[in-house]
């Protein structure tokens, strides 16, 4: 930014990427001002699964994906759907999509990514050392259970290609009984599972909750019900114009707006598609907690035990990101948990939910600065912006203090083409 440290900055996002940028930038000095066009933690955020499962932080676009074939992601009831709709912009997600789903454009961005995976629990565990209210919890049981025992070999493979990328995945392969025997939870379904170690969750509301007050409780402002329209670069400041509180003019700002994050940054630079990926949940009170997330592959629906009540949620899908829920993506998760899961009333159901994980066609988060040196990005995580989240605002902070990008954020370099090779650390 022109060798200047900036003073003030507008953070457009109070999600967990938001507001963890906001407060590392706090940790540097930094004034902030979160602006949010709801309210914290009102997005992605809000309905996940809570995972901080930084072992199996993959990409996306994977080669298992087409094999699905188009019947299957035109089908409602599928795990990935896409819906038929005349979408200039969905047409060009997917078919970036399609073309990073080989083995290696997979491979090359699970290895963009496993620096920023090795990296993120420390920066959680930095956050609750330093102010931030909450806990993450340690998945003392962490199981993957499969009604067919034949399909554990595609994460078993995935575990390879895991590894080959310069990762690991600590893992145990049990039997049906032997998972049941470790968690009741777990029905008859289940013929055989994979016990996942050193993994945690959380309560996504709670924790980014906390987030919010540290960042409060350091001086920084969180403005909500306000829209911003416009992020101008004046030069030597930058306007931001909303349609409520927050507006004014900063030293710099950062655009944190999951699946909206086009909308402001796209005239400096960022041409990357990020397409709303769906997702669903709903909660329910079970006979037994699980002791830990449990996951059905088969049909990648993820369980979390929060407080009382289980977290139920999956789907993947691609579609605009304010369009009404969809009962029957509802529908789907309940029917393919039914068999697998032991003691929860699934059809006394609350919190139903559908939020928009912003996706890019090859996997990676846009995260640095744009054409405009006073303009930066944070998003495009995919499912993984609670895991990432703290991590990405930590990385960013000094990225936008220093002037210097980490070695980590290279690849995801928000002004990149679709074809990305890496290179050395540089000054903006």
């Amino acid at each position: 930014m022109a060798g200047s440290t900036p003073r003030t900055v507008a953070v457009v996002g109070a999600g967990m990427v938001g507001l963890a940028t906001a407060w590392f930038l706090q940790e540097r000095g930094v004034a902030v001002t979160v602006i949010d066009r709801a309210d914290v933690a009102a997005g992605a955020s809000w309905g996940n699964a809570g995972w901080l499962t930084p072992a199996i932080a993959t990409p996306l676009p994977e080669p298992a994906v087409l094999a699905y074939g188009i019947r299957a992601v035109l089908t409602p009831n599928s795990p990935l759907y896409v819906k038929p709709a005349p979408d200039l912009q969905l047409a060009r997600f997917v078919a970036g999509f399609t073309r990073h789903s080989t083995p290696d454009r997979w491979r090359r961005a699970m290895q963009a990514l496993i620096p920023v995976n090795n990296r993120s629990l420390e920066a959680f565990d930095h956050l609750t050392s330093n102010g931030v209210a909450a806990q993450t919890h340690e998945a003392t049981q962490f199981i993957a259970g499969y009604s067919d025992v034949a399909q554990v070999k595609t994460m078993l493979d995935e575990f390879k290609q895991i590894e080959a990328a310069g990762g690991h995945v600590e893992h145990e392969l049990i039997g049906g009984d032997e998972a049941r025997r470790r968690e009741p939870a777990i029905s008859d379904g289940v013929e055989a599972a994979l016990m996942i170690r050193g993994q945690r969750f959380l309560n996504p509301v709670t924790f980014v909750h906390a987030l919010a007050d540290a960042v409060r409780e350091r001086g920084g402002q969180i403005i909500t019900d306000a829209t911003v329209t416009d992020v101008q670069d004046r030069g030597n400041s930058v306007r931001v114009e909303t349609t409520g509180g927050g507006g004014g003019t900063y030293d710099a700002a950062v655009v944190a707006t999951g699946a909206w994050l086009g909308d402001l940054v796209r005239q400096y630079g960022v041409h990357m598609v990020v397409q709303a990926g769906r997702g669903y949940s709903f909660s329910v009170q079970t006979e037994h907690m699980p002791s830990g997330p449990i996951y059905f592959p088969e049909s990648r629906v993820a369980i979390t035990p929060l407080g009382d009540r289980l977290r139920v949620a999956g789907m993947m899908e691609f579609r605009r990101p304010d369009e009404a829920l969809d009962p029957r993506r509802i529908s789907a998760i309940v029917e393919s948990t039914r068999p697998m899961l032991r003691g929860a009333d699934l059809d006394d159901r609350s919190e139903e939910w559908v939020g928009s994980r912003p996706c890019t066609p090859d996997g990676l988060p846009l995260v640095g600065r744009t054409d405009s040196g006073r303009v930066f990005v944070a998003g495009g995580h995919g499912m993984w912006g609670i895991t990432l989240g703290p991590i990405t605002g930590e990385l960013l902070a000094q990225q936008i203090v220093t002037g210097t990008v980490p070695s980590e954020l290279a690849p995801f370099n928000p002004r990149r083409k679709l074809n990305w090779t890496p290179h050395r650390l540089r000054r903006d």
